[in-house]
């Protein structure tokens, strides 16, 4: 049985950034596989763009983040301050999201008109028994989840306050610069 899924995926902190990234993802569950596409438009030129799928362990509906989560009021919306409607990072879109292996550079980087577009087929036994072992659940549950795509210019000067940092990274790497609620097709 053939399930699809879109988002469409809108700008988040574009005031700041200074481009309106957006675009849209396409998830098919086909028997053993699921096919990843995603296409960004007007993202941070030449950068490297975190993807990734957030939402709630427990199977609570996740919701994109807005402006409304700045609770720290310095104008952007930082990878924490999605949690509390989004919930936590679950799989990334990079080069094996069926190992979950967030922090790493095996993510698209977009050109110099800060296009980039992604496409995997990704063995969904290996993607659901690596995602039992992190959430308890191999429910994917695709349409109770955000997409974020990450990730700003180093040079861009971030306020203080902005957190985010994972492993290695900083939080122009994990900075949100687009979201979109997964839905059924």
């Amino acid at each position: 049985m053939t399930q699809k899924y879109i988002a469409k995926i809108v700008p988040l902190n574009a005031d700041f950034i200074g481009t309106k990234a957006h675009g849209q993802a396409e998830f098919t569950e086909d028997n053993d596989t699921l096919h990843i596409k995603i296409e960004m438009f007007d993202t941070p030129a030449n950068t490297q763009h975190w993807e990734h799928f957030h939402g709630f362990p427990d199977g609570k509906d996740a919701q994109i983040a807005t402006m409304d989560q700045d609770v720290n009021h310095d104008n952007l919306v930082d990878l924490p301050e999605t949690e509390a409607v989004s919930g936590t990072t679950m799989v990334p879109f990079d080069n094996a999201p069926q190992d979950m292996n967030i922090p790493n550079d095996n993510y698209p980087t977009s050109d110099a008109n800060g296009h980039f577009a992604y496409e995997k087929d990704v063995p969904l036994d290996a993607l659901k028994k690596q995602f039992k072992e992190v959430f308890g659940t191999d429910d994917l549950e695709l349409d109770k989840r955000v997409i974020y795509v990450h990730g700003v210019p180093q040079n861009l000067k971030l306020p203080i306050s902005v957190a985010g940092e994972v492993g290695d990274y900083d939080a122009h790497v994990t900075l949100p610069i687009a979201t979109g609620k997964i839905e059924k097709a």
